[in-house]
């Protein structure tokens, strides 16, 4: 029999966070158990909102969004995200150099297949979102890791980069702030990697869908901030900053050294066109959620509801015995350390299929974020401060007693 197989491009591309585990998740709860989905940063189902505003914009303009808008997305949201990055310090942006996308996984594809060509490189951060690794792949090209040192608050290792260069090295991601580590990256880090990337010549792709979410005090700077002298092509959205990842609202904005990327634009424009436009009623609550009220900010105080959770999260955690973990300055997730030895643990992915099915809780295990040790797991600690508490309680339960006898690969 002629067996209709899928393309041998996908040979070595996955997404954890939907893969195996998340199956198994569901068939569980076919079978009527209550699984607590720790996966994925998908604030709606723990009775996160987004502001009323933004609704009440998709509402109001759903009369003008029955068509087609311009492939790059209508002018008011461009126009809109121009100002609020030239606020951050951004200089001379033009609307044309924005790109509105459902959500900023399709930009992360778009911007990566209109610049790799097979074999070409791009230096991606371990532990990191897994799509930026799979966009790579998809493309033909090769996701080099660089080191993110867990000793030094989950930074990049320099010299590791550096070691990693040559001369098919195209671009560099950098996500700030970090997911899955909640890493916040200083300003003299930020410079010393645009210097990297001016010097060789790469691309910076800068995903900074979480730059509104941080926690005591932290300063935030823009990577597209630092030098004019590297291409940057920054990512950003709705789906965290204003807790509306179903509406699928995302842009990227290209800056820096544009004279000498005519043909990447050129490539940028065509890939945007081929899908026509994103989702156009969400594209009016753009200039909504940017220009009104930051209701994020409040929810990342000590007394807000993310405040508090992180802390919760973050107390929790430590307490278990086997257990590490930085405290994350950005973001809603943490990603803390397992002691191999005290659990005899050879599989991450066998660590949490065992949670999932005697606890019922789904987490990813740090292999999933393209790290190669098995003793990492990442928490998403977007449950309401009860249901994260119980839920962390069931965990240290598991842990108490747990010892792994069976590696199945």
């Amino acid at each position: 029999m002629n067996m209709i197989n899928r393309s041998e491009r996908l040979n070595n591309v996955s997404y954890d966070l939907c893969g195996p585990l998340y199956e198994r998740a569901k068939e569980l709860e076919l079978l009527g158990h209550n699984i607590t989905k720790l996966n994925i940063g998908n604030p709606a189902p723990f009775g996160f909102d987004a502001p009323a505003a933004v609704t009440d914009k998709i509402i109001e303009s759903l009369h003008q969004a029955q068509g087609y808008s311009d492939h790059k997305g209508i002018l008011s949201a461009r126009k809109a995200i121009k100002r609020y990055y030239t606020f951050k310090g951004i200089a001379g942006i033009h609307t044309d150099d924005i790109c509105l996308g459902n959500g900023v996984s399709e930009l992360i594809m778009q911007a990566v297949q209109a610049l790799l060509n097979n074999g070409n490189e791009v230096l991606v951060p371990s532990p990191d979102y897994p799509l930026w690794t799979a966009a790579v792949r998809f493309a033909g090209g090769k996701a080099m890791h660089y080191r993110c040192d867990e000793e030094a608050d989950w930074y990049p290792d320099l010299a590791d980069i550096k070691s990693k260069i040559n001369s098919r090295t195209r671009a560099i991601v950098i996500i700030n702030p970090n997911n899955p580590t909640g890493a916040v990256y200083s300003k003299e880090l930020l410079q010393q990697l645009v210097q990297l990337a001016e010097e060789h010549n790469l691309v910076v792709f800068s995903d900074e869908i979480y730059d509104k979410i941080l926690y005591d005090g932290t300063v935030y700077t823009s990577t597209a901030t630092i030098s004019e002298e590297v291409l940057c092509v920054t990512f950003g959205g709705l789906s965290k900053n204003y807790l509306a990842a179903g509406f699928r609202a995302g842009w990227m904005l290209v800056s820096g050294a544009k004279y000498k990327a005519k043909s990447y634009l050129d490539g940028l424009n065509t890939m945007a066109s081929l899908r026509v436009c994103s989702n156009v009623p969400a594209q009016f609550a753009i200039e909504t959620a940017l220009e009104g009220e930051q209701t994020i900010l409040d929810l990342t105080l000590p007394t807000g509801r993310l405040g508090q959770q992180r802390a919760i999260t973050y107390e929790k955690l430590t307490a278990i015995p086997g257990i590490t973990c930085v405290k994350p300055m950005g973001a809603f997730y943490m990603f803390p350390r397992l002691d191999l030895k005290k659990f005899n643990i050879e599989s991450d992915q066998q660590f949490a299929l065992d949670l999932l099915t005697e606890q019922h809780v789904l987490l990813v295990p740090g292999t999933g974020f393209n790290y190669q040790q098995h003793d990492h797991f990442r928490v998403v600690y977007l449950p309401e401060p009860t249901e994260l508490s119980y839920t962390l309680d069931k965990l240290a339960s598991f842990l108490g007693s747990y010892q792994q006898v069976e590696f199945k690969r």
